[in-house]
């Protein structure tokens, strides 16, 4: 069982800046975001706490493909779009399938907890200037 971790400024000023976005940021856009309110906070203190979020379940880490984990606020399974022109992660609003992870737990006789989809490619705006 996962336990939550005492309380921190630095993890709350984290989770809050995730949890006022939908830009599903980098550690390093998290940094900048947080630099603002914490100015002597450090890179390291922003990657521990992410890291500490995520395995409490509180935000999700997403790999897109791109090199760089993004970090979302809504921990609720869902889905993502990542576009190749302008390089942005974002929420695609569709019925999260949990049948996905019962067919999957049958056919690989593994314990499915969940599964993580990210679609790729062009997102609307970047389909118009194309």
């Amino acid at each position: 069982m996962i336990q939550k971790r005492r309380y921190s400024k630095q993890r709350e000023c984290i989770l809050n800046a995730l949890q006022s976005t939908k830009s599903h940021p980098s550690a390093n856009m998290v940094y900048d975001m947080v630099r603002q309110e914490i100015p002597n906070i450090s890179l390291g203190t922003v990657y521990r706490n992410l890291a500490e979020l995520v395995e409490e379940g509180a935000i999700i880490k997403i790999d897109a493909g791109d090199g760089m984990e993004h970090y979302d606020g809504y921990n609720k399974p869902h889905y993502h779009m990542f576009c190749r022109g302008c390089k942005s992660v974002s929420d695609i609003e569709i019925e999260y399938h949990a049948g996905m992870d019962t067919a999957a737990a049958k056919e690989s006789g593994a314990e499915i907890e969940y599964h993580n989809v990210v679609f790729m490619g062009m997102c609307r705006n970047c389909k118009k200037i194309n």
